[in-house]
């Protein structure tokens, strides 16, 4: 179980190094030198925040990366939805299967409790917070 995954890792460091630019256009390759992430998740993290309008792209020569949004209005829990699909620390999964007693084991209950509160305190922390 991973809280935040790669990709979004990848994505939360990318957005924070553009906010930091404050507009001026960033291109992928100097994300890719400055945070020595390998450029093939770069161009995928990129494609994917620019298609889900955290970032606009800029064709061409002087073109490059900004954000979409003010960092305010970003929240580290966008990402995560974007690329891990939220939080889910327990999958009580057999075998690619649900497990048959999903719906009565006493775990389940307090680990969705625990996930309710941890969703809870990180839907609060926006880009801002790490500008």
């Amino acid at each position: 179980m991973k809280l935040i995954t790669r990709d979004t890792d990848y994505a939360l460091r990318a957005v924070c190094f553009i906010a930091k630019k404050r507009n001026k256009k960033v291109c992928a390759s100097e994300l890719v030198e400055e945070l020595k992430i390998p450029r093939s998740f770069m161009r995928k993290i990129l494609q994917v925040l620019n298609r889900e309008g955290i970032l606009t792209s800029h064709k061409g020569i002087g073109g490059g990366f900004v954000l979409a949004k003010q960092p305010k209005d970003i929240y580290l829990t966008d990402l995560m939805e974007i690329f891990q699909g939220g939080v889910n620390l327990n999958e009580c999964t057999l075998h690619k299967m649900k497990c048959p007693n999903v719906s009565v084991c006493p775990l389940r209950k307090k680990i969705k409790n625990i996930e309710k509160h941890v969703i809870s305190e990180l839907s609060v922390i926006n880009l801002a917070a790490f500008v």
